[in-house]
Formats: structure tokens, C-alpha cells, sequence
């Protein structure tokens, strides 16, 4: 079993890496996070493959996929946990308008996996170290190239009951993101 994970596994970042000589623009994002129990942390990701796409439904949209890396803590500076979690997310990206008819403001959306370090966090069993990362969020671009961003998100990480103990984490995030 672990055998067919792991080439899976590597099936998907190989045609991932694939794709990206037809991908549009890469970008590193760095996240301040706020979460529920007074949990802080900061978030840097990196966002190796975007596409524009048309759908039926939604007409023109944007995909891209991120790589996160999350540090939490949690308490008081005598007695304070930390815990690091690690997740890849496709998030889709809808044009919602413009402000002063310059600066694109976006709705993401997103569902991706994470693998946290410790189950057991700011006094609660989250459960299991597979976790799922959902978010839904706003997106400014700051500039008419759209090379920085800031968002405003909410991100909740859940097992999505894989374990009977599923109390999950929300968290607001402010984000900065620099595209090249």
C-alpha cells in the first residue's frame, strides 16, 4: 500500500511539473494568521503553476496550486505550543470587479491537504495528522501588472472525519503575494 502512495504520489508532482511550461506566473506568498483559542502563525507559501481557464459555469476563472508551510503557537510565553503543518491546495480565483477601474478584486476559493505535526494542539485531539485546508477569501491586486496582492481570507483545517475527534481550527489570515 505504501508502495502505490508513494508512486502516486510521485505521478502527481511529475505531471504537475509537466504542466508548467504551459503555466502562467509563479508566486511566493507570506501569511499573517490569527485563529480560534488564540492560536497565531505565520504562513509561507509558494505558487508554482496558474492557469486561466474558461468554464460554462463561471466564465473566465484562474486555478493555481500552492505549497504551504504553517508554524501555529499557542499560549503564553512560559508554556506555548508549536506546531508546523505542511499542504498543497488547487484554489480557484473569480474577477468579482474592479476598484477604481485599475485594481482587480478576486473571490478564491479552495479545498487542499495538509499533514500537521502534532494532533494534539492548543488543548485539543484535532484527531489525525491528515488534515484538510478549505478556504474562501478576497484577493486586491495592488498594481495594474498584478505582480502584489493582499488578501483576506478564512482558512479552516479539519479531518474531514477520518477520527471520531474532528474539533477543527479557523483561522483569518492576512496575506501579502508577490508574482514573477
Amino acid at each position: 500500500m505504501l508502495f502505490v502512495r508513494r508512486n502516486l504520489f510521485i505521478a502527481i508532482i511529475l505531471t504537475a511539473f509537466s504542466l508548467s511550461a504551459h503555466a502562467g506566473r509563479q508566486a511566493v506568498a507570506v501569511d499573517y494568521l490569527h485563529g480560534s483559542d488564540n492560536i497565531d502563525g505565520v504562513r509561507l507559501a509558494y505558487r508554482p503553476l496558474s492557469y486561466d481557464l474558461y468554464t460554462d459555469w463561471f466564465g473566465d476563472i484562474k486555478l493555481y496550486w500552492e505549497a504551504s508551510f504553517n508554524i501555529w503557537e499557542y499560549g503564553e510565553d512560559n508554556s506555548h505550543a508549536t506546531n508546523l503543518a505542511v499542504a498543497i491546495s488547487p484554489v480557484i480565483v473569480k474577477q468579482l470587479t474592479s476598484v477604481y477601474d485599475k485594481y482587480p478584486l478576486y473571490l478564491e476559493a479552495g479545498i487542499g491537504a495538509s499533514l500537521v505535526n502534532d494532533r494534539h494542539f492548543a488543548g485539543k485531539n484535532i484527531g489525525s495528522h491528515y488534515q484538510f485546508e478549505d478556504r474562501l477569501g478576497f484577493l486586491l491586486s495592488l498594481d495594474e501588472q498584478e505582480n502584489n496582492q493582499i488578501a483576506l481570507r478564512y482558512m479552516h483545517y479539519s479531518n474531514g472525519g477520518l477520527n471520531s475527534d474532528n474539533p477543527g481550527l479557523d483561522f483569518l489570515n492576512v496575506s501579502y503575494s508577490y508574482h514573477f
